[in-house]
């Protein structure tokens, strides 16, 4: 027995000595990366524009008559390669700008605090920077949808519609449950940024489109930022967000909501977002049998559907200028 415990022991401990070996290696690796990476992250897409006194980056592309403006989930490493599958089939008839926020992508980090109100006060400004003017079509994915429904709410003049990308609103979760879910994903980041592991671990099978130059920049910009304080006490900020948004109506302008097959049987979650689009004047509720990242796996799907929202947009605005004369 006590020969067979010491065969054990020498057994575990050879493999926790492999272990540590293997992190160890993981680390240097990450740390030669990450210095290697440096020259590269200085010349990126988009436009930085000076907000609070730090640099937020905006990408645009395309050109026409509305201008789309997509805003990523929470900690997206890069918003810009993140919605490329689906702007790219937009651009060629539309205008679109890409918001990386605060700690996001290219952007800067900050000390401001990351309330709802002080995220929308500074997009709304880097937007104005870049010279992209309002009204606009909100395409919001997952937690961005709360900046989109109280955009709206505050700023009515300003949203044309918002296309819900299984994005988070008031009433699709309950804030204190979500609340103790936040501080182990952040952690996780945490433990992974500084181990080295989030290399390995960043999935971009799905992103269609991206050249190796820029699945490069994604891995580097996503490893210089997962796990970053200014992304992180975002969600320090959501049960008052969500209050203020239940304070007002539901916004009315037109939209399309996207709900995933992962969020299929949340009763909650299916219920907000088929009020949301009860309150619209021109509402869709459209269900998807694919992952919470919609616009990876149906991009060709909701750009159709985006493009004919925009032409009935066109077509009430060509009513009112005939109604007008």
């Amino acid at each position: 027995m006590k020969k067979a415990l010491k065969i054990t022991g020498k057994i575990l401990l050879a493999v926790l000595i492999l272990f540590v070996l293997f992190l160890t290696v993981i680390k240097i690796w990450d740390e030669i990366a990450r210095s290697n990476e440096k020259e590269l992250l200085k010349d990126h897409p988009g436009q930085s524009v000076e907000v609070d006194g730090r640099f937020m980056n905006i990408y645009t592309e395309g050109s026409g008559g509305h201008t789309i403006v997509l805003m990523s989930g929470w900690k997206v490493p890069s918003p810009i390669y993140d919605l490329k599958p689906l702007y790219t089939k937009l651009s060629d008839e539309n205008r679109i700008a890409v918001i990386e926020k605060f700690g996001y992508g290219f952007s800067d980090e900050t000390d401001t605090d990351r309330s709802l109100d002080t995220i929308l006060r500074q997009d709304r400004e880097a937007l104005e920077k870049a010279g992209i003017e309002a009204p606009y079509v909100l395409c919001a994915h997952s937690m961005s949808g709360l900046e989109a429904a109280l955009w709206a709410q505050k700023y009515p003049d300003e949203v044309e519609a918002i296309i819900g990308l299984d994005m988070s609103m008031a009433g699709a979760f309950d804030p204190a449950e979500a609340a103790k879910e936040f501080p182990a994903k952040i952690r996780m980041d945490k433990i992974g940024a500084f181990l080295g592991i989030n290399r390995l671990l960043m999935n971009i099978s799905g992103f269609e489109g991206l050249s190796d130059e820029e699945i490069r920049l994604y891995k580097a910009v996503g490893c210089s930022n997962i796990g970053n304080e200014t992304a992180s006490r975002e969600s320090e900020y959501i049960p008052e967000g969500i209050k203020e948004i239940e304070a007002a109506p539901l916004p009315s302008v037109p939209t399309i909501q996207y709900v995933s097959g992962v969020n299929r049987d949340n009763g909650m979650w299916v219920n907000a977002h088929k009020e949301f689009v009860e309150a619209s004047v021109n509402g869709r509720f459209v269900q998807l049998d694919c992952g919470h990242y919609v616009h990876h796996y149906e991009p060709e799907r909701i750009a159709a559907d985006i493009k004919e929202l925009i032409a009935e947009l066109d077509g009430q605005s060509g009513e009112t200028n005939e109604e007008g004369t």
